[in-house]
């Protein structure tokens, strides 16, 4: 490629944009012979140029979440598994508020607005004219664990339902009652990619960094899980059902 280190260095990271050529050029060297697959890439690098409004929040956003957003962004569908909090793409604005006042002060009230700004436009992935597929399944733990008192968890959980009837949105709950189930250690998130089936990627967060994962084999055993989780759930009217009960407790 006649590159620098340097050069290459920026290309890896994000930072500048990488040619048609390069790419091609890339592919060769990797031994990838499948068209589709190559002119999905050479297509995604053609397009780089065109900045997402996450570029907008670089200065609070950082480079994982924003690699995360422009993921998600391009994404057909995804299947997320949380434990004690609501799914991000399913959450208020005083929700997501809440959890974010929750965590150690690492920002000021401006930042936090804007996280919470990122969180409520992210969501605009599931309407428009192709919107992203979520099936989002979710710890009955998740219901019960009040962020920001008891209106704004009111408020909550029939956005939730409200968003669960969404013909390309799915929610279940893990009941207390249904004992152990496959993901007992963490939530995680699959997104998958409808040009490039073999690139689906899963995501596992923790406090400070997250974790992707993009191997066949560790692809399938999160979807394996998933698929376990889905089965031990209760059924989306059930759930549903649930929910409501528990906003009639509040």
């Amino acid at each position: 490629m006649e590159r620098s280190v340097s050069s290459l260095s920026k290309i890896e990271n994000g930072r500048v944009r990488i040619p048609s050529r390069d790419i091609r050029v890339i592919l060769d060297v990797y031994g990838v012979v499948d068209e589709r697959i190559r002119e999905t890439l050479v297509d995604l690098a053609r397009d780089s140029h065109k900045r997402g409004w996450w570029r907008g929040y670089g200065d609070v956003l950082s480079w994982a979440y924003l690699d995360f957003i422009s993921l998600e962004a391009d994404a057909a569908a995804v299947r997320n598994f949380e434990i004690i909090l609501i799914p991000g793409l399913l959450q208020t604005a005083d929700y997501a508020r809440a959890i974010m006042d929750a965590l150690p002060a690492s920002c000021g009230r401006q930042d936090i607005e804007q996280l919470v700004d990122v969180r409520i436009k992210r969501q605009q992935v599931l309407y428009g004219a192709s919107p992203l597929h979520l099936w989002a399944i979710v710890d009955e733990a998740a219901l019960h664990r009040h962020f920001g008192g008891r209106e704004t968890m009111r408020a909550q959980l029939h956005a939730l339902v409200e968003a669960a009837r969404l013909e390309n949105v799915t929610v279940q709950v893990l009941p207390f009652g249904g004992g152990a189930y496959s993901a007992v250690d963490g939530a995680f998130t699959i997104l998958e990619f409808s040009e490039i089936s073999d690139l689906d990627v899963v995501l596992v967060e923790n406090l400070t960094s997250g974790l992707y994962m993009e191997e066949d084999e560790e692809v399938r055993q999160y979807n394996v899980v998933f698929d376990h989780l889905r089965a031990s759930a209760l059924s989306v009217p059930d759930s549903l059902a649930l929910i409501e009960q528990v906003v009639n407790n509040l």
